[in-house]
C-alpha cells in the first residue's frame, strides 16, 4: 500500500476513534479518556500499519509487537487512574477556563490527539518499509525497549508505595529513581521512542523518526508533563516541593545536589 495513503486511513480512523471518546467523556464527565485512548490508538495504527506495509515480515512482526506491549501497558495503566482517581488537574484547568466552551474546546483537543496517534506511528510506519533480516540494530532497539519499560514500571510502583504510607502525606516522594529525577517515569517513556531511531539505521528516511523522541521531550517538558505536574505539586505540597525542585533535575536522572544554605 501507497505510505501516504496509509497514513490517510490512519488519520481518519484516529480521528473517527478520538470522536466516539469525546461522546464518553461528555457521558462520564471525566476528559482523562483522551489519554487512554491516546496511548492505545497508537498500539493499533502501528497494528494496521504491520500488516499494509511492504517491509520483512520479522522486522514488522517486531515493531508491531514492541508497541503493542508499550500501547497496551500504558493504556492500561492510565485506565486504572482515570477509574480510581478524580479527573487529571490538567483538564479540571481547562474546563475552568473554558467555562461553557469547554466541550467545544475538548472536542478540538481531541481531534489534535488523533493528529498526534499518526505522528507517533510515523517512526514505526518508516521503519516497517525495510526489507532486511533482523539483527544488530534489531537487538539494541529491544535493549533500549526493555529498559525504558523496565524504568517506568519500576518508577510508577515506587511512587504507588510511597503514596500509600499515609505518615507520607504532604510530602515529595525521594525513593529510589525518584531520587535523581522529579520525573523518572517521562524519563524512560521517553527513552522508549529511541528504539525506532536505531531500528530506522540505514533506512531510507530513517531520520524522520527522530519526530518520536523529538515530539516526546517536547511534550513532556512543555506542555502535557512536567508543568501540570509540577503546578499541581506546589500546590499540594508547597515549600517541600520547592526544596525538592532545587536539589533534583527535572528530567534527565542526576545525582542530587546539595541544599543551598
Amino acid at each position: 500500500m501507497n505510505p501516504w495513503l496509509l497514513v490517510l486511513i490512519l488519520w481518519g480512523a484516529s480521528a473517527a476513534w478520538m470522536l466516539v471518546l469525546w461522546f464518553v467523556q461528555r457521558a462520564r464527565g471525566n476528559a482523562g479518556i483522551v489519554d487512554v485512548g491516546w496511548a492505545l490508538g497508537i498500539g493499533v495504527a502501528v497494528g494496521i500499519a504491520a500488516w499494509c506495509a511492504p517491509g520483512a515480515a520479522g522486522l514488522r512482526i517486531l515493531v508491531a509487537t514492541l508497541t503493542g506491549f508499550w500501547s497496551l501497558r500504558l493504556g492500561l495503566y492510565l485506565w486504572r487512574r482515570i477509574t480510581r482517581e478524580p479527573e487529571d488537574g490538567r483538564y479540571r484547568e481547562l474546563r475552568e477556563w473554558a467555562g461553557e466552551r469547554v466541550q467545544a474546546w475538548l472536542f478540538v483537543f481531541y481531534q489534535i490527539q488523533a493528529s498526534w496517534i499518526v505522528l507517533f506511528a510515523l517512526p514505526q510506519l518508516i521503519v516497517m518499509q525495510a526489507a532486511r533480516p533482523l539483527g544488530w540494530r534489531e537487538a539494541l532497539a529491544v535493549l533500549i525497549f526493555l529498559v525504558s519499560v523496565v524504568g517506568e514500571v519500576v518508577a510508577d510502583r515506587q511512587l504507588a508505595a510511597f503514596r500509600r504510607n499515609s505518615a507520607h502525606r504532604g510530602r515529595t516522594c525521594r525513593v529510589g529513581l525518584w531520587r535523581y529525577s522529579r520525573h523518572p517515569n517521562y524519563f524512560f517513556e521517553w527513552l522508549h521512542w529511541w528504539a525506532y531511531c536505531v531500528l530506522a539505521i540505514s533506512v531510507p528516511w530513517g531520520w524522520l523518526t527522530l519526530v518520536g523522541p523529538a515530539a516526546m521531550l517536547f511534550l513532556l517538558l512543555k506542555v502535557t508533563g512536567v508543568p501540570p505536574t509540577e503546578r499541581q505539586a506546589l500546590r499540594s505540597r508547597g515549600d517541600d516541593y520547592r526544596a525538592y525542585q532545587r536539589t533534583t533535575s527535572v528530567f534527565f536522572p542526576w545525582p542530587p545536589q546539595k541544599e543551598p544554605a
